[in-house]
């Protein structure tokens, strides 16, 4: 299967005998709605983990100052390998010595819908967009509302790695409102802490949704 193949990356670079993080094989909810999760992640760096369900795996970026409510501010966004879609059900730990090694807590999560048009005003498949560098979405999230754009700056075409903008559309639901400090943010799931997270230990994900 294409989402199958899609994963290989993420696959290669993990090994599910030592880590908790999920393999993979959720058939997806209901076609007429599609998730979205942001994680913060405490590897090598803390960072936000963007993710978007897309043709059956999660499209993924990592967002260092994760995403804004300010449409002023643009948000380095630098594309990962796809995840299985139970992955927008991960918190807990990723064991020392393998890739990402560190605690993950789930800091908003929701549906979105695709808000992409041409320059007639006609709909794009949210894919198609997706491979022309410039997608726009509609976030229905515990903490993030509204438009949001993704559009790629540089494309690896020219031997750099891709790099895209994450930026909140100038919308009803915009606001001065900047993203919280990463250590004191709570999960939109369990209302715990990165630190919370790093004591308790483990993972909580749950097949089909829920902690």
């Amino acid at each position: 299967m294409a989402e199958r193949a899609s994963l290989a990356e993420y696959h290669r670079r993990r090994d599910f005998s030592r880590t908790g993080e999920p393999e993979g094989g959720d058939t997806g909810p209901a076609a007429d709605r599609s998730n979205f999760v942001v994680q913060i992640h405490d590897a090598t760096t803390t960072h936000f983990d963007f993710r978007l369900e897309v043709e059956g795996v999660l499209k993924s970026w990592a967002v260092p100052k994760g995403p804004s409510a300010d449409p002023h501010d643009k948000r380095l966004a630098m594309p990962t390998e796809d995840h299985p879609l139970e992955y927008r059900d991960f918190e807990g730990i990723i064991a020392q010595g393998e890739y990402g090694a560190g605690a993950v807590i789930i800091w908003d999560e929701g549906t979105y819908r695709n808000i992409t048009e041409d320059r007639r005003h006609r709909p794009v498949p949210f894919a198609e967009a997706l491979e022309n560098g410039h997608v726009s979405f509609w976030l229905d999230g515990s903490k993030l509302h509204g438009g949001y754009s993704l559009t790629r700056i540089r494309n690896n075409r020219y031997g750099d790695r891709d790099a895209w903008l994450l930026v909140k559309r100038g919308d009803s639901r915009a606001s001065h409102g900047h993203t919280p400090d990463p250590r004191r943010a709570r999960s939109a799931r369990s209302g715990h802490t990165l630190g919370q997270v790093a004591a308790e230990g483990g993972p909580t994900w749950t097949r089909g949704g829920g902690s």
